[in-house]
């Protein structure tokens, strides 16, 4: 408990009242919100990554406690601090399964776009890489807004190796999901395989483009050509 104390207290000095309000506006904490119910501390994430260098070798069962901290930054500092862990080369496959396994335990506190797209990748994406992947078709059809993001966002390992077979059969999954953080996650997904490889984007995009939601649409083709964005925009595909 010392340990969890000493991260309270350092991280805790660093609060700002007027960064918090601002953090609650732009994280849309409001009732009825995605992040309703969330709570900042009002520190910026570039003092957040100091701090994770500081307590990288925080014990694991330190992280879980701060996992399920009731402030975002506390939260965030223990998701960047389990990413560096298993990212480590010296961190052993046990130690990168209780990692992913605690990671899949505590989806509740995973609760905004930025804790996951901050970690999925890196902690999901980068374990189950050459293992089974049912827990991303699991996750993609959660009643859960976070752990269907974190399902598309996990893909993205893959696709930084060229491999885009999962994010494309999740992509239909979530094709006409209700929110548009999904929507947005998905389109950059697509995009992000668009940069790697564009005619496997644009066969995806030729099948399902006029069934997208605007703005998935709208992510997915913003680095196109303006003729070619205007001409998917348009219906004339």
């Amino acid at each position: 408990m010392t340990e969890l104390n000493n991260i309270y207290n350092t991280i805790r000095q660093l609060a700002s009242h007027e960064q918090a309000e601002h953090h609650q506006c732009y994280f849309k904490t409001g009732e009825g919100e995605y992040g309703a119910g969330d709570i900042f501390l009002g520190i910026r994430v570039p003092t957040i990554r100091n701090l994770y260098k500081q307590f990288k070798n925080t014990s694991f069962n330190t992280l879980t406690e701060l996992l399920k901290s009731k402030y975002h930054e506390e939260r965030q500092l223990a998701l960047f601090i389990l990413v560096l862990q298993c990212k480590n080369k010296k961190t052993d496959q046990i130690t990168k399964k209780q990692i992913f396994e605690l990671y899949l335990d505590n989806t509740k506190y995973i609760n905004n776009w930025d804790l996951v797209d901050c970690s999925a990748e890196h902690i999901v994406g980068a374990y189950i890489f050459d293992k089974d992947k049912d827990i991303l078709y699991q996750m993609a059809i959660s009643d859960s807004l976070w752990e269907r993001r974190i399902s598309i966002m996990s893909t993205f390992y893959f696709i930084r190796k060229e491999k885009f077979e999962d994010t494309l059969k999740l992509s239909e999954i979530l094709l006409q999901d209700k929110e548009d953080l999904i929507h947005k996650a998905v389109g950059w997904m697509l995009r992000e395989i668009g940069n790697r490889n564009l005619a496997r984007e644009q066969d995806f995009l030729r099948k399902h483009y006029k069934l997208m939601p605007r703005t998935m649409l709208r992510y997915a083709i913003e680095k196109f050509p303006k003729d070619l964005r205007q001409k998917y925009l348009k219906g004339l595909i």
